[in-house]
């Protein structure tokens, strides 16, 4: 469920006798995606501010302020797009985009909407529930539904509760109020879980970066003819990798540790982590948990996935078959990848494992996480498209789903009109990526090998999938010359117009949200 989404069902709860509240309610539940749109640029927002404020690591560079704002938003998103190079801010600025990645990653903003869901749930009836419990459930024929069963009392849809005015009340028995305490009580489990694992995930992996630096010299070499501060390097890392940003304090994002396969090693389990694989190791988590304390929670957790509402909670076949299809896809591309690349010039200088790990890591990356040890203008055309169809697949793609009944049967579409209109995720990517080939019409004439429609598909689509490859920006490619040109290590988006750059932030917040709009597009029919 979308953060914010839970808010709406415990605020029915509290007006529920109230026939105002439940009619502007019913308006304003809708605007989920309004509020998360909200939190985003006010996040975005804030992070330019402060970050504006700051002084960078450069005497002699002064970023324009529509770049900080991009580069505040990516790290709110996720996306890694860069329009500045990372080692022009200062360890005070790496700490603010930090904390941009953190708050805006998926597990920790599905952590706040459980958190949120808890705050509003009702105490436990066991604990001394102020209601009766005798009125605790409402009949289903009734207005009032709780589809989600964490409920006591709910607003369905204003459609349906035309016929009737007040709710009905039924009578529940002692065996239904000590159900409905093992259930809040398994909520509260989950919330704790989750919380664990966000923090202790990230803790490892900080933990394990800054042995691994201190242990191996070629590594710590790196940082240091960077000025980086090991600490700073190892928590700004983990907590981009773990979010899916791919931001890496180095200009060159991981190029400069390609030799250096633990460190790879290390944040691969990072990506998969947090998130494709997020859902099949959180319910593995709560099964090991039920493994050695027996809590009769996690048994309800496994059992129930579905009526506990939470999205990550997949049931034990839909997480089996994510396994399976993350894997497989991984297999895919890492076949293709060192087939085609294996003796390219971007694994020149590598042993056979140097090359088996650097190939898995970049294979790895490509679902939403963009960190990169190649220059992906060096790469060859067929693996660019395979990376392009891998970042635009939402995280929790599975191949060969068993349909699962769903726990919403009673939810109804609200308007015809308005999702007859809302188009499919690739019509509005075509729309972005004319829009961009218009703004910047004048250098796709003057300089044709660096604006090339791939190179821009490819910026647009990873700003979608909240990625951040990106093939960059060569002066050598220019066919007319100037000789004010100088070769920067940030992304294509960074010789954009203002304009295309302003597309693109669209872009990146239209990505983060897309969730709202996977199903869109149904009214076209190609017979």
């Amino acid at each position: 469920m979308p953060l914010f989404s839970y808010i709406g069902k415990r605020l029915e709860q509290l007006c529920s006798c109230s026939c105002f509240c439940r009619f502007t309610w019913f308006h304003l539940r809708g605007n989920r995606f309004s509020l998360e749109l909200f939190y985003f640029l006010f996040i975005s927002s804030l992070g330019f501010l402060v970050l504006h404020s700051l002084d960078t690591n450069s005497n002699t560079f002064i970023p324009k302020n529509l770049d900080l704002f991009f580069m505040s938003v990516s790290a709110a998103t996720v996306s890694s797009m860069s329009t500045i190079e990372m080692e022009v801010f200062s360890n005070s600025q790496l700490v603010i985009l930090t904390i941009l990645m953190f708050i805006g990653g998926e597990v920790f903003l599905s952590m706040i909407a459980l958190y949120i869901r808890k705050f509003f749930l009702k105490v436990s009836p066991k604990d001394g529930n102020k209601l009766d419990p005798s009125i605790s459930y409402i009949n289903k024929q009734s207005c009032f539904e709780d589809n989600m069963e964490l409920n006591y009392i709910t607003i369905s849809d204003l459609k349906s509760s035309k016929a009737n005015s007040f709710c009905c009340e039924t009578v529940s028995t002692s065996s239904d109020v000590d159900m409905e305490d093992l259930k809040y009580k398994s909520f509260k489990f989950l919330c704790l879980v989750v919380f664990l694992y966000l923090v202790l995930v990230q803790f490892l992996g900080v933990v394990s970066v800054l042995i691994y630096l201190n242990v191996i010299s070629s590594a710590k070499n790196v940082l240091k003819q960077k000025g980086l501060n090991a600490l700073i390097f190892s928590i700004f890392t983990i907590v981009s990798t773990f979010a899916n940003c791919g931001f890496v304090p180095t200009k060159e994002n991981m190029i400069p540790f390609i030799k250096n396969s633990g460190l790879l090693l290390i944040l691969i389990p990072q990506v998969l982590l947090g998130n494709t694989l997020y859902p099949p190791f959180l319910r593995f988590s709560i099964w090991v948990i039920g493994k050695f304390t027996n809590k009769a929670e996690t048994s309800y957790l496994l059992k129930n996935s579905k009526l506990v509402g939470y999205h990550h909670l997949l049931s034990y076949i839909h997480s089996s078959l994510l396994v399976i299809t993350v894997l497989a896809i991984i297999l895919v591309q890492f076949v293709l990848f060192s087939s085609m690349e294996w003796n390219s010039v971007s694994l020149e200088g590598l042993n056979v494992y140097q090359k088996f790990v650097g190939s898995l890591f970049q294979t790895v990356n490509t679902r939403h996480t963009g960190e990169s040890i190649v220059d992906l203008s060096t790469v060859s055309a067929a693996v660019l498209v395979l990376f392009v169809v891998m970042m635009y697949l939402p995280p929790y793609t599975t191949f060969l789903p068993i349909a699962e009944e769903s726990c919403e049967q009673g939810s109804k579409i609200s308007s015809k009109v308005k999702e007859n209109l809302i188009f499919s995720q690739l019509s509005y990517l075509t729309i972005f990526i004319i829009l961009v080939c218009i703004t910047e019409r004048k250098h796709m004439v003057k300089d044709p090998l660096n604006f090339n429609v791939l190179n821009i598909v490819i910026e647009v689509i990873s700003a979608y999938g909240n990625v951040g490859f990106s093939t960059g920006y060569s002066c050598d490619r220019r066919l007319y010359r100037d000789g004010n040109c100088e070769n920067k290590w940030y992304g294509f988006s960074g010789k954009w117009s203002d304009q295309g750059k302003l597309v693109l932030i669209v872009v990146m917040i239209f990505g983060r949200l897309k969730k709202f709009n996977l199903n869109g597009g149904k009214a076209w029919k190609l017979l």
